[in-house]
């Protein structure tokens, strides 16, 4: 089984691929765990990771960059239906727009367009609540999320680590499948189908973010 990291120039891959190799290990899931820019090797994975950290534009223009990229994904992911986690960044980039600079570009930018709704920045915070949201803090499932297999053993409010300032607000409330509260809820956790996203960083979420990715290595939508 051949689980696909993406790699366009924006994420940790060593932290993320090492972290997907010990729970693959771990759960003798016996998955190969590969690092590509190639659109050849996207159209034969059988899972398929984004991580992203930065700029939702710049991420999205780190795909673009990629000859037959976003093609291998749309077909991948869309019409053939392979599993597929976004991480952070990567998360956000499922939405149909991110609004980084708004006032100066105030129709956003095009994500990929498979979680209806926007990426928006996180509300001003004051000193118990600064601007990024960096750290610990609890993953609480909603109801969409509590008989996710992807979040299967994650019911106990574990925390999770974040490192972001924008967050997907999703349009369907089914979407959300976990949120956080830091000055008020929003989406941690997000899905559809075949689709899954964090805000949050599993590969440095210790045994929770283990659990979670040893689950969507096995996990057959």
């Amino acid at each position: 089984m051949a689980c696909v990291l993406v790699d366009y120039g924006s994420g940790n891959l060593r932290s993320a691929a090492k972290a997907l190799e010990r729970a693959a290990a771990e759960s003798g899931r016996g998955a190969a765990i590969e690092v590509s820019d190639s659109a050849a090797a996207l159209r034969r994975a059988e899972r398929i990771v984004l991580p992203g950290v930065g700029a939702f534009a710049d991420c999205m223009d780190g795909l673009a960059a990629l000859p037959g990229v976003r093609e291998a994904l749309e077909e991948a992911v869309i019409e053939r239906g392979r599993p597929f986690l976004g991480i952070c960044v990567g998360m956000q980039l499922m939405a149909e727009r991110g609004l980084e600079h708004a006032e100066a570009e105030p129709g956003g930018h095009p994500g990929l367009g498979w979680i209806p709704g926007d990426v928006e920045a996180l509300p001003p915070g004051g000193p118990a609540r600064k601007i990024p949201h960096m750290g610990w803090n609890e993953l609480l499932l909603e109801p969409p999320g509590r008989a996710h297999p992807v979040l299967a053993g994650l019911d106990g409010n574990p925390h999770v680590y974040f490192v972001h300032s924008y967050r997907l607000r999703p349009e369907r409330p089914e979407h959300q499948l976990a949120s956080v509260d830091y000055g008020g809820r929003f989406a941690a956790v997000v899905g559809r189908d075949n689709l899954v996203g964090t805000q949050f960083h599993p590969e440095k979420s210790q045994a929770a973010g283990l659990r979670l990715l040893s689950n969507f290595l096995a996990w057959m939508p």
